[in-house]
């Protein structure tokens, strides 16, 4: 038995989703948090969500229907965590944001 989990040329939310929440979870480990810390390596998880929301953006179909609206909510929460990502890959370096 084959799942499209495992085949990338098909659709798969699961891979997609999965993906966007291994990647916040990189995210955290690697900058430190909560006491953020400069790191590129910050950029690595960053693409790979990047990645996940395509992956999740490839779901979508042409007439709108129950999954259609699941897809879009996915895609949703897909770029709140990207605006997280990119907010601790960009934080640390912002001194003047932060309190003398």
């Amino acid at each position: 038995m084959q799942h499209a989990v495992f085949h990338i040329r098909s659709h798969s939310l699961v891979r997609g989703t999965a993906l966007v929440l291994v990647s916040l979870v990189a995210a955290l480990v690697a900058s430190g948090f909560p006491d953020l810390h400069p790191s590129a390596w910050v950029v690595v998880p960053a693409l790979s969500a990047l990645y996940g929301t395509w992956e999740t953006t490839r779901c979508l179909r042409q007439h709108w229907s129950f999954y259609h609206v699941g897809v879009m909510l996915l895609l949703y929460a897909d770029v709140l965590v990207l605006a997280l990502i990119v907010f601790l890959l960009l934080y640390p370096y912002a001194l003047w944001l932060q309190r003398p």
